[in-house]
């Protein structure tokens, strides 16, 4: 006990005179708390770092999303352009189209479609109807040729019973030797069938059938279809002559019905009338005024 208090005396002397002891234990203290601090420290950074990292990464992910959908937005702005565009373009070469004279043009979207072997006849729906024109028999034609023409009207929608209907007849005539036949359909996407046309009718591969206007449904001169193939045969008395449509039934998007102007049928014939004999009057059936013609056996 005398030797530790004797040691404890004299380090404490020692101490006092050089300062050794304190300096050692202030070394020795700093180093310990810096042993502890700097981990904390570590700790704290990398806790701050992956925070802002975090941070950063959400942000990044918010914005990415911001960007993705301004993408999105934009991809479907230029699909409607698109589509716009395309619209236009169908619009204008069907707008192109000019009716024959006492004909008048109605545009009109398809609305529907009823094709195939379970549809009850090759039509389509259209959406307007006999309050906006659309009357039962009204010609239906695209730029490229005859659609059909409306065998079902409502107030406000109408079928058009198409060219490829079995139950469709159009009388046409060659374009180039204007031979007369009946155009009949056979079906969808099969092609069309010309009728009674004599043996030795002239005709050819490739020659356009119009509308012949002799029916009086269609106007004179719409463009049908094409004639693909021509057969002879000795057991039937007509040849067989099979023709593709001009218009593509499968991609109407939108038609144009050909209605004929009301009166003008009964102008059109009263002139026809007044050319063959001048000395009738128009609508009255009596000599026009300063004319000198004469009924025919009676005396002067």
């Amino acid at each position: 006990m005398v030797v530790v208090l004797f040691l404890y005396l004299s380090l404490f002397t020692w101490n006092l005179r050089t300062g050794y002891l304190d300096t050692l234990a202030t070394h020795i203290g700093l180093e310990f708390v810096g042993a502890v601090i700097k981990p904390g420290k570590w700790v704290k950074r990398q806790a701050v770092g992956f925070w802002e990292h975090y941070i950063d990464l959400v942000d990044v992910r918010r914005r990415n999303d911001e960007l993705e959908a301004q993408v999105r937005e934009a991809l479907a702005a230029l699909t409607e352009a698109r589509e716009d565009e395309a619209e236009l373009v169908r619009l204008r070469a069907l707008m192109s189209l000019s009716p024959p004279s006492g004909w008048e043009k109605l545009g009109a979207r398809v609305i529907a479609h009823r094709l195939g072997l379970q549809a009850e006849l090759e039509s389509i729906v259209l959406g307007k109807g006999y309050l906006q024109g659309a009357s039962v028999r009204s010609p239906v034609v695209t730029h490229e040729g005859v659609v059909g023409r409306v065998f079902r009207s409502g107030p406000y929608t109408s079928t058009v019973l198409l060219v490829t209907d079995p139950n469709s007849r159009i009388a046409v005539v060659s374009q180039n030797n204007r031979t007369p036949g009946i155009i009949v359909g056979a079906g969808p996407r099969n092609l069309l069938e010309l009728r009674y046309v004599s043996q030795n009718a002239p005709l050819s591969v490739g020659e356009m059938l119009v509308t012949s206007g002799q029916a009086g449904t269609f106007p004179k001169g719409l463009p049908v279809a094409r004639i693909v193939s021509i057969e002879y045969s000795d057991l039937s008395l007509f040849q067989r002559v099979m023709a593709e449509p001009l218009a593509n039934l499968d991609n109407l998007e939108e038609v144009l019905l050909v209605t004929q102007i009301p009166g003008h049928a009964e102008l059109a014939a009263m002139a026809d009338e007044a050319l063959v004999d001048p000395g009738r009057g128009v609508g009255n059936g009596q000599p026009e005024q300063g004319g000198n013609a004469t009924a025919v056996g009676t005396p002067r």
